[in-house]
């Protein structure tokens, strides 16, 4: 299973650190080797997220996330999103921006950098919108009952996500973003541009989730109905077998447990890539402190990305996460910790270490916790069995 899942990722590891060789030398092997434990390192809790969400989809719709799924994340976020940044924010036509990051390498960086608190403001606001939505649900199994208990009863206020969200917004846009760091250590007042990054990344959350949760009900509507209506012929047909004296020979059947298909598949695909372009934010960014080459990035980043990809279908693959309950809980805490460290990144340089620290933490101490509940389950489960009953002479 571990070999049929990475096969992909395995390959893609060998041709691109066979082209980082070949573009520049036995240099960039090693650079790029960094940029791919930079980006799985950052991007460990994006697969458990993605793994929880994935698990409904069909097995089509997860061969979909994992091939045009990848084209989107390596060539799309890795290559295309930073180029295409640069052309926005500069003024420039995408051949100009290009050539740009081709030829004068510090200029493209330096624009790149001063980009960074709108992508922090559009990521941080769609990954808090995820950890909210998350922590504001009220949940059979709870980690931190002691935070997701309260927390789960004010989620009963309508849209309180939505304006808690708005108030860390304009909190953000009148602090640090009126001090928001730029390329050479100079701040700037960027209030106005956080506060539309932030606004567009909230709409896109809510459109693109909203879409996704109405698709899903009603495919679960539809469901609802075949299994009503399948359930009505097999008591028609066992009816009809009874007087004839024959055997059933045909039942009716439903779609439940296959899968969302469809336009809700689509929506929840649609989703699952924005989500990944969210965490993606801080890895391009961060890649600056390794390399301001393109090519490299892209090569590097991109490798990690299949890496990611590829993690998240094993876990689901694998049930990873009906067997370690917690796990889905710190991933999104994690989340909530990255969005805030890309707030306050708009004015502070956060070391990359911090952030991939603070993920792992979050994951491995849910992990353990999730170990320990099911020992204490084994442990219940062995104490109330039955005693065997003693023979009698």
């Amino acid at each position: 299973m571990l070999l049929k899942t990475f096969r992909w990722a395995f390959a893609f590891t060998a041709l691109g650190l066979a082209l980082g060789v070949l573009y520049d030398g036995w240099t960039a092997l090693g650079i790029v080797a960094i940029l791919v434990v930079l980006e799985v390192s950052l991007s460990f809790d994006n697969a458990v997220v993605n793994a929880g969400i994935l698990k409904k989809l069909n097995a089509f719709w997860q061969r979909i996330f994992l091939t045009i799924g990848v084209l989107i994340a390596v060539f799309g976020m890795r290559l295309a999103f930073p180029v295409v940044i640069v052309a926005i924010t500069a003024g420039l036509n995408p051949y100009d921006a290009v050539h740009l990051a081709l030829t004068d390498k510090d200029r493209y960086q330096q624009l790149v950098t001063d980009a960074h608190p709108a992508i922090a403001a559009f990521g941080g606001m769609f990954l808090l919108m995820i950890f909210l939505d998350f922590i504001f649900e009220d949940r059979d199994i709870q980690w931190l009952r002691w935070i997701e208990r309260p927390l789960a009863r004010l989620g009963k206020v309508d849209m309180l996500s939505t304006c808690l969200a708005l108030v860390v917004l304009l909190v953000t846009s009148f602090t640090f973003a009126a001090h928001a760091h730029q390329h050479g250590g100079t701040h700037v007042d960027k209030a106005q541009t956080v506060l539309f990054s932030g606004i567009a990344g909230l709409v896109t959350y809510l459109v693109v989730d909203g879409l996704s949760g109405f698709f899903e009900n009603r495919l679960e509507e539809e469901e609802e109905e075949e299994k009503r209506a399948g359930q009505g012929e097999r008591a028609e047909q066992e009816e009809r077998a009874e007087l004839e004296k024959t055997p059933n020979a045909r039942t009716g059947g439903s779609r439940t447990g296959v899968g969302l298909a469809g336009q809700a598949a689509f929506f929840t695909f649609l989703y699952l890539e924005v989500l990944d372009a969210s965490f993606s934010f801080d890895g391009v960014i961060g890649a600056f402190a390794i390399t301001n080459d393109i090519v490299l990035m892209a090569l590097g980043l991109g490798i990690g990305a299949m890496y990611v990809r590829s993690l998240t279908v094993y876990l689901v693959r694998q049930g990873t996460l009906d067997d370690y309950v917690y796990l889905e809980h710190g991933a999104h805490y994690a989340i909530g910790a990255l969005a805030v460290i890309l707030m306050v990144s708009i004015q502070y340089q956060i070391n990359d270490v911090v952030t991939g620290l603070v993920g792992v933490v979050l994951i491995g101490w849910s992990f353990w916790s999730s170990v320990r509940r099911n020992r204490a389950l084994a442990r219940a489960e062995q104490g109330s069995e039955p005693a065997a009953p003693s023979r009698v002479p």
